[in-house]
């Protein structure tokens, strides 16, 4: 059996929690607790002519903060819309003569972070406080783990821990004592409405593709792989939902969208987590150029719904959400920020570029990344204001339709915004023949040894035979948009959980601890 190291102050939290239970206070109780209403209520609708509205209120949440001032106290809580001050007396709580129980419980057995349950009335102090004064005292629930360290000063709430390890890992102490990170996510569910409200007002349809995929298709990247017990079959976790998606047009929907947890066994940083949000939509009878203007469109609705306004704090930077957005290719981008003009090179004339611009590159890497890398390294970060890079190499898109004007291409755009990739869209590969040359051109690179090159999807193929009408598609990186619509540096902080390596278990600290 593993052994508990507590600290000092988590093993005095197990013996008040002991003396409570020992007085008859249920720490724990599992009675429905009569709240009618909220601290922003409170502090936004409390005036001198509506106070009979708050003669009675009942509320509840976590203390934050305690001054003792001898018979009386004031303490302030925190519920899930704020904070509100109390004032709490000693007659009050325990009208009658025997006063222990306050004393006890009150002064002696709770602490910061436990949760309560408060009745009384809304009045003002002599300071200008909107507090509440305390009738009735519940304890809802005993915390047995200090919070950490918090700074309070002129109103705002200044976090001691800044540690990512902590942050992350421990996001539900984060949000306790951070408020802005609350704000963080409630901001990312209004972007989520605000696009699925786009959708929906436009007749789409939204639909579940399914998650586990005996063959991870849609994108170019390194997939997770499980085993299916009863069918004694491998199984991948999807790396996108696109070839599904696909289907359901060749089915007869015409415009059929998902919010897509998609699961890539890659590399991690600022902007890469494993488990990553995507919104992926297919719209029968349309192109690329009207997927521009149709992202446009949504883009600066999001913008307008979580922000206010199109034009966007990021960093140091303004954003501007405001369509239209600027549309330059690849290879004109490429030529722009290198000087190579790489539109007639093979690969072997590429792979000399990218020695020149000191790339490193390796013997499984085709035409299509090697371009891609340039791109990538030496052209993506350049792009800040929003930017559809279009018109890509064949060899770069093997799901995407040639392009009906430009040999060697195809009708594709990725959005470039604060030099990251927020979205990538094509005028969809509906001819069969084509689509199996190009899945066989991704098994040749899978045998040169990579492993982000496509499967071939027979079933799909076997759906494009049935007719697939003209379609353009679009991915956009919900994660990325949503560190921009709220002005965060790292994919971390729009996660509420993102991914981290398995926690060492803490043990009791050694003499050589103490002195370091």
């Amino acid at each position: 059996m593993s052994t508990i190291h507590l600290s000092e102050q988590e093993t005095l939290r197990r013996e008040k929690l002991a003396e409570l239970i020992m007085m008859g206070v249920e720490p724990y109780p599992a009675a429905l607790y009569p709240v009618n209403t909220h601290s922003n209520t409170i502090r936004e609708q409390f005036n001198a002519e509506n106070k009979d509205q708050f003669a009675d209120v009942c509320l509840a949440g976590r203390i934050m903060s305690v001054r003792d001032m001898g018979k009386a106290n004031f303490a302030v809580i925190q519920d899930a819309h704020g904070r509100i001050q109390l004032y709490l007396k000693r007659d009050d709580i325990c009208p009658g003569e025997d006063k222990s129980l306050y004393d006890i419980v009150w002064k002696k057995l709770l602490d910061i972070g436990d949760f309560i349950g408060i009745r009384g009335y809304v009045f003002i102090t002599k300071t200008g406080e909107t507090s509440v004064h305390v009738k009735e005292l519940t304890l809802l629930s005993k915390s047995l783990r200090p919070l950490p360290i918090v700074k309070e000063a002129d109103g705002q709430t200044f976090d001691a821990v800044t540690d990512p390890e902590f942050k992350y890992r421990q996001r539900y102490a984060d949000l306790i004592i951070n408020p802005a990170v609350k704000e963080t996510f409630t901001r990312r569910t209004k972007m989520i409405n605000s696009i699925r409200e786009f959708l929906n007002n436009q007749g789409a349809l939204e639909v579940d593709t399914p998650v586990l995929q005996s063959i991870p298709g849609g994108a170019a990247a390194r997939p997770f792989m499980t085993h299916h017990n009863a069918l004694d079959i491998p199984l991948y976790l999807r790396i996108a939902n696109e070839l599904y998606l696909k289907r359901l047009i060749v089915g007869g929907f015409d415009w059929v969208y998902e919010f897509s947890r998609n699961f890539r066994n890659e590399g991690m940083d600022r902007t890469h987590n494993p488990e990553f949000t995507i919104l992926e939509f297919y719209t029968a009878y349309k192109d690329y150029f009207w997927m521009m203007e149709t992202t446009e469109q949504l883009l600066e609705k999001a913008a307008m719904d979580v922000c206010g306004s199109t034009e966007v704090p990021v960093g140091d930077k303004t954003i501007s959400f405001k369509a239209p957005f600027k549309r330059i290719s690849i290879f004109d981008a490429i030529q722009e920020h290198t000087g190579f003009d790489v539109s007639r090179m093979n690969e072997e004339q590429l792979r000399s570029v990218c020695k020149q611009l000191h790339l490193h590159v390796d013997n499984t890497m085709g035409k299509g990344k090697l371009i891609d890398m340039i791109f990538g390294e030496k052209c993506e970060k350049t792009y800040v204001q929003p930017t559809f890079i279009i018109d890509y190499p064949v060899e770069m898109s093997p799901l995407t339709k040639k392009h009906r004007e430009k040999q060697g291409l195809v009708e594709r755009f990725e959005l470039m915004i604060n030099g990251k990739e927020i979205a990538n869209a094509y005028s969809e590969l509906n001819d069969p023949i084509d689509q199996r040359e190009r899945f066989e051109e991704q098994v040749k690179l899978m045998e040169r040894g990579d492993d982000e090159a496509m499967f071939i999807d027979n079933d799909f193929l076997r759906a494009l035979e049935y007719g697939m009408p003209p379609t353009s598609g679009i991915g956009i990186g919900i994660d990325r948009l949503c560190m921009l619509l709220t002005n965060q540096v790292s994919i971390q902080d729009v996660l509420l959980f993102p991914q981290m390596r398995p926690e060492q278990p803490a043990g009791p600290k050694t003499e050589e601890a103490e002195k370091e």
